[in-house]
């Protein structure tokens, strides 16, 4: 239980003096009622404040940071926990352009073998913008592509699709239309669907790893190595029958929790630890120490990518949710970075 507000305020008056504290207590503000408030609640010495800017910590959302980081003058001490322009690495189009780039870029450095290391995520193309050249390679070599809003979360607006009259209906839907009220149209990624994941007791899942990171310029990042893998509750199948299965398809926990088949004691998840155990038992000690040294690369060279172009401020930290999946050779892939990782959890698991 918290103590009443006046106490705590009385707290947090005399723990500063101008903007700073001097008496050794940190305060901190959070608008997540999560894991994050619970542990931050629980640190001798840190209290929590209402105030909107003294404050040595705050946990914000991604709006107030849009808001307000660029109107605001940020004490020598107080920290925030997102970057000004962490889109350029948390949203879908802008990842896949600035990995695109720094392919290129090494390529063109003459670093051909750095730039072939840039193969850890799917041939994508933008919506409306890159209609055409989706279309021309479709027809070129058909598959299973998968369609996702950039702007939305939890599995909302995915769709896979096979056939080319799918992908026109969709764009005949007003999507690709100019909308009455003049807002901007919906943007897409289509993604080359992996049909061959790795799959555990039938079922396909993926890994939801956290990465903190510090600082931009230099690079500096931690990787937490307790994360975990959301499974699927529904034997995976690439049968056209199947196709439009989302719960078949997609492991995103908001999705799995309306799927008959959903777990509620587990959460359809495992722990790194076990997860790893399984695969050394299935596929070696050797293979999967190389599977993990390919995802920590895979986060570093992703980070590298959009290092140049991210607005380096000493007051700005982050936690990143990377969602990355496995294919049947232990090949990891990325899915997508997540600005605002899910950090509660109504499960044991």
């Amino acid at each position: 239980p918290q103590p009443p507000r006046e106490q705590r305020e009385g707290q947090q008056r005399a723990a500063r003096v101008g903007g700073a504290c001097t008496s050794g207590a940190v305060r901190f503000r959070t608008v997540h009622h999560s894991t994050v408030a619970d542990v931050l609640r629980a640190r001798h010495g840190w209290v929590e404040t209402e105030s909107e800017l003294e404050w040595d910590l705050f946990w914000a959302d991604t709006t107030w940071c849009h808001d307000n980081l660029d109107r605001v003058r940020l004490g020598e001490h107080q920290r925030v926990n997102h970057f000004r322009n962490h889109y350029e690495l948390t949203r879908k189009d802008l990842l896949v352009k600035n990995l695109k780039r720094t392919k290129k870029a090494l390529a063109k450095e003459g670093q051909h073998e750095e730039a072939s290391r840039y193969d850890f995520f799917p041939e994508t193309y933008v919506l409306p913008a890159d209609y055409n050249l989706f279309v021309e390679e479709f027809r070129r070599t058909g598959g299973v592509w998968i369609m996702k809003p950039v702007g939305k979360a939890q599995g909302k607006g995915i769709f896979l699709m096979e056939k080319l009259s799918q992908i026109s209906e969709w764009k005949q839907s007003n999507r690709l239309k100019p909308r009455p009220d003049g807002a901007a149209t919906e943007t897409y990624v289509v993604q080359r669907y992996l049909e061959t994941p790795l799959l555990i007791g039938g079922k396909k899942f993926d890994l939801r790893i956290y990465v903190l990171v510090l600082s931009f310029a230099p690079l500096r990042v931690y990787l937490y190595r307790s994360g975990f893998a959301r499974f699927s509750g529904t034997r995976f199948s690439m049968h056209t029958r199947d196709i439009a299965n989302v719960n078949m398809h997609l492991t995103n926990v908001a999705i799995q929790k309306a799927a008959p088949e959903y777990d509620r004691r587990s959460g359809m998840k495992w722990d790194m630890r076990s997860l790893r155990l399984h695969l050394q038992a299935k596929r070696g000690a050797g293979a999967v120490d190389r599977m993990h040294d390919d995802v920590q690369l895979l986060i570093v060279r992703s980070l590298l990518s959009v290092a140049n172009t991210m607005v380096q401020d000493k007051h700005c930290f982050e936690l990143y949710g990377y969602d990355i999946i496995l294919d049947d050779a232990l090949k990891p892939l990325l899915l997508e970075v997540n600005a605002s990782p899910a950090l509660s959890s109504d499960t044991d698991a």
